[in-house]
C-alpha cells in the first residue's frame, strides 16, 4: 500500500490525543525518530526533553548527574517534561522520564509510541558515550529490566526500532491515533516489508481514517460468509465481495483456482489491493491469492477469529493444503496491514473461540514472561481476556518474524505443537478437528517430548478448561498420525527436526526425537 497522508488537525479546538509521545530506553533512536515523524507530518521541529534539560541546567546531563546527582536531575527532567506534552506536536522522552507518576499520568492524554531496543544494542551504543548511567553493564541490565515494563503499559505503538527510517513510514498511522485513542498499533518488520498490526474496535476503519486507499485502487474483499453474517462489514467503499466458505478442507488448490478465476472475471488489476475478511482459512488462501495472482497484489488481513487475529493473519505466511500434507503450496507475501477487531470475536462459537486459545497458550509458551503469566492465571478464554492478549500475542509474533521471516531459523519455534497438529489434522483428512484443536493435541505432545510433566500437566488444565480436547479421539490410527510427521513441510536431508520447551520464554527448534519417543508422547494422548 502506499505512504498514508498526514491526518489532518483541523482548527476547531485540540485533538483528543494532540502529543505524540516517543519513549523508551536509552540509545533507541527515540530523538532521530521523533525528528523523523515531524518531518513526515509537517509539524515542525519536535521537543527533545534532554536537549532542553541540558540547555536549562546550562550543562552536559552528565556532569550536572556528577555534582547534584540524580535525584535532582529527576526534578527538572519531570518538570520539563511535563511542559513539553502539554505543548503539543512531537516529544521524544528520556529513558528514565516514565518513573515519574505524573509522566505517566500525563501520556494517557498522548498518543505514545516506544521504540523497541534489545538490551545487546542499546548496551553497544550507550558504552562509553559518557551517559551516567551507562557505565556498568550489570547495572545497565537492571535498570533495563526495571524500565520495560513502563514502556509496554504506556505505547500505544509499539516500534521494532527509532532512528530515520520505519518511524517515518509509520508517522501517519501514528498521527491517526489522534481520533482513534482506542487502538494500538505494533509495527511489523519483515525482510523489506513494513506494515501495521492494529487492534481495537473497528480497527478496519484505520483504511479510511489513516487515507490508506490510494486514488485508482480498488479494494476487494475476499470473505468468509460466516463472518459476515457476525456482523462482520467490508471497509467502507470497497467492491462487492467474492465469498469463500471457511473450514480446513476447503483450503485447497481447487479453493484457490475458484477463487482466481473470479479475480480475474472481475477484471482485478494490479493496481487493485485484496482484502482478505474471516479466519486462517481464508486468510491463508486470499494471501495465497493475492501473491500469485498477475504476480502479486497488496492484501490486507481483517482476521476475524481468534486464530487469525493471533497467529496466522501475522507474518505473511500464505498457502493452501495437499491431501497428503498441510500448507505445501503456498508463498510469502507480507499483508500491506493486519487490522483486528477482538469485538468480531464476540459472534464466535465457543468451540471456535477455545480452538484459538490454543494459539494463544502456544504464543504464551514461547514469549514467557508477562504473556505466560496472564494467560496461565487467566482462566477459560472470554472475549474480554483475549482482548488484553491479542495485541501481545501479536507482538510476539512479529518480533519472532522480523528474526527471521523465512524459517531459516528462529521462526520455526512458531510451529511449537504444530507438527504433531498437523499430522492429525492430515490423518484425519482435515475434518474431525478444528486446527487449533489438533495444536492442543500437538502442544501435548510436544511438552511430552520435552520432558516437562509439571508443565505438560499445567497446560493440559488450561487446554481442558477452556473445552480443548485434551485426548486423542481412540478410533485414529496412530501409525497414519506418525506417518503424517515424516511429510512435514519441515523436513529436510537432516530429518525432521522438532520445536521443544525447555521452560516457558526458552523454545528451541530442530531437536531430534527418537521414532519410539513419538510414537510414546502421541500415544499417550488417547489418555
Amino acid at each position: 500500500m502506499p505512504e498514508v497522508p498526514p491526518a489532518d488537525n483541523g482548527s476547531s479546538g485540540p485533538a483528543p490525543r494532540r502529543t505524540i509521545a516517543l519513549i523508551g530506553f536509552m540509545a533507541a533512536g527515540k530523538t532521530r525518530g521523533a525528528n523523523a515523524i515531524g518531518r513526515a507530518l509537517g509539524e515542525g521541529a519536535p521537543a527533545d526533553v534532554d536537549a532542553l534539560v541540558e540547555a536549562e541546567l546550562g550543562e552536559p546531563i552528565q556532569q550536572y548527574f556528577e555534582k547534584h546527582g540524580e535525584a535532582a536531575f529527576r526534578e527538572t527532567e519531570e518538570r520539563v517534561a511535563l511542559e513539553s506534552l502539554e505543548r503539543g506536536g512531537v516529544v521524544s522522552l528520556g529513558g528514565g522520564a516514565l518513573g515519574s507518576d505524573r509522566v505517566r499520568a500525563a501520556l494517557g492524554g498522548c498518543v505514545t509510541v516506544w521504540c523497541r531496543v534489545s538490551e545487546e544494542v542499546a548496551w553497544s551504543r550507550a558504552r562509553g558515550t559518557g551517559r551516567p548511567l551507562a557505565s556498568n553493564r550489570t547495572a545497565f541490565h537492571e535498570l533495563y529490566e526495571e524500565r520495560q515494563p513502563l514502556y509496554a503499559e504506556a505505547a500505544d505503538v509499539v516500534l521494532p526500532r527509532g532512528g530515520d527510517e520505519t518511524p517515518a513510514v509509520a508517522a501517519p498511522w501514528i498521527a491517526a491515533l489522534r481520533e482513534r485513542p482506542e487502538l494500538r498499533i505494533a509495527w511489523a518488520r519483515a525482510g523489506d516489508a513494513e506494515y501495521p498490526a492494529v487492534v481495537g474496535r473497528d480497527a478496519a476503519g484505520m483504511l479510511g481514517a489513516a487515507g490508506v486507499a490510494a486514488p485508482g485502487r480498488r479494494l476487494f474483499p475476499i470473505a468468509d460468509p460466516l463472518a459476515l453474517a457476525g456482523g462482520v462489514r467490508p471497509p467502507e467503499g470497497a467492491e462487492p465481495v467474492i465469498e469463500f466458505a471457511g473450514g480446513e478442507q476447503q483450503k485447497t488448490l481447487e479453493g484457490a483456482g475458484r477463487v482466481l478465476a473470479e479475480m480475474a472475471a472481475r477484471g482485478i488489476r494490479r493496481d487493485d489491493a485484496i482484502a482478505a475478511i474471516g479466519g486462517g482459512v481464508v486468510g491463508d488462501l486470499a494471501g495465497f491469492c493475492a501473491a500469485v495472482y498477475q504476480r502479486g497484489l497488496p492484501v490486507v488481513q481483517i482476521p476475524t477469529t481468534l486464530v487469525a487475529q493471533v497467529d496466522s493473519a501475522l507474518g505473511g505466511k500464505t498457502g493452501v493444503d495437499l491431501p497428503t500434507a498441510k500448507n505445501y503450496v503456498g508463498a510469502y507475501h507480507q499483508p500491506s496491514a493486519v487490522l483486528a477487531d477482538p469485538m468480531a470475536l464476540t459472534s464466535l462459537p465457543d468451540a471456535e473461540l477455545a480452538a484459538g486459545y490454543a494459539e494463544v497458550v502456544k504464543t504464551a509458551l514461547i514469549a514467557g514472561g508477562p504473556l505466560w503469566e496472564k494467560v496461565r492465571s487467566g482462566g477459560p478464554p472470554t472475549v474480554a481476556l483475549m482482548s488484553e492478549v491479542v495485541f501481545d500475542c501479536a507482538l510476539t509474533k512479529i518480533g519472532v518474524v522480523a528474526e527471521d521471516e523465512r524459517d531459516g531459523g528462529r521462526r520455526n519455534v512458531l510451529n511449537l505443537g504444530h507438527t504433531v497438529g498437523h499430522a492429525i489434522e492430515v490423518a484425519t483428512g482435515y475434518g474431525r478437528y478444528r486446527h487449533g484443536e489438533a495444536v492442543a493435541l500437538g502442544l501435548l505432545a510436544a511438552l511430552r517430548l520435552s520432558g516437562h510433566a509439571g508443565l505438560r500437566d499445567e497446560v493440559m488444565s488450561l487446554l481442558a478448561a477452556a473445552g480443548l480436547p485434551i485426548h486423542i479421539d481412540p478410533a485414529i490410527d496412530l501409525d497414519a498420525v506418525i506417518a503424517a510427521t515424516g511429510v512435514d513441510k519441515k523436513q529436510t536431508a537432516d530429518g525432521l527436526g522438532f520445536v521443544l520447551v525447555r521452560a516457558p520464554g526458552d523454545v528451541v527448534h530442530g531437536q531430534p526425537v527418537a521414532d519410539g519417543d513419538l510414537f510414546a508422547a502421541v500415544e499417550e494422548l488417547r489418555g
